[in-house]
């Protein structure tokens, strides 16, 4: 499949604000994404192509306005980036299995954990509840 066969099958199937995101790199507004206050047990998957993550277990409530997590899964094979848009330096982070752009990952999380703490964008993710992928 061509990049641009790819890119129209990304439009189709997701949202405007998920493509967004997801393939041109923007971000949501803080505090409004449907994952920010999640906190039942499951995982979350990539929303391009439902590659695993994070699990719930990896999560925890930075007060950042986006889902945080301090660690990724072991398979999620997370790309780091450097991005010095806006006039910052930060480490972007992609999806490790069709590169969809996720957020990004700072230094300012828990200690107990690495210190990692992964910022990422509640319309990247699906979150499937522990026992209903079964």
């Amino acid at each position: 499949m061509s990049i641009i066969d790819r890119d129209k099958e990304w439009k189709e199937r997701l949202s405007p604000l998920a493509y967004n995101v997801t393939r041109l790199g923007g971000t949501e507004r803080p505090f409004s994404g449907k994952h920010y206050l999640e906190e039942r047990d499951g995982n979350y998957h990539c929303i391009c192509c439902d590659h695993l993550l994070f699990t719930s277990e990896m999560k925890y409530n930075s007060g950042c306005g986006w889902p945080a997590f301090h660690t990724e899964h072991e398979d999620a094979g997370i790309i780091r980036i450097v991005d010095l848009s806006h006039g910052m330096s930060r480490i972007e982070v992609r999806c490790g299995s069709c590169e969809a752009h996720l957020g990004h990952v700072f230094e300012d999380g828990p200690r107990e954990h690495g210190g990692e703490r992964y910022c990422i964008n509640s319309v990247c993710l699906d979150f499937i509840v522990e026992g209903e992928d079964d």
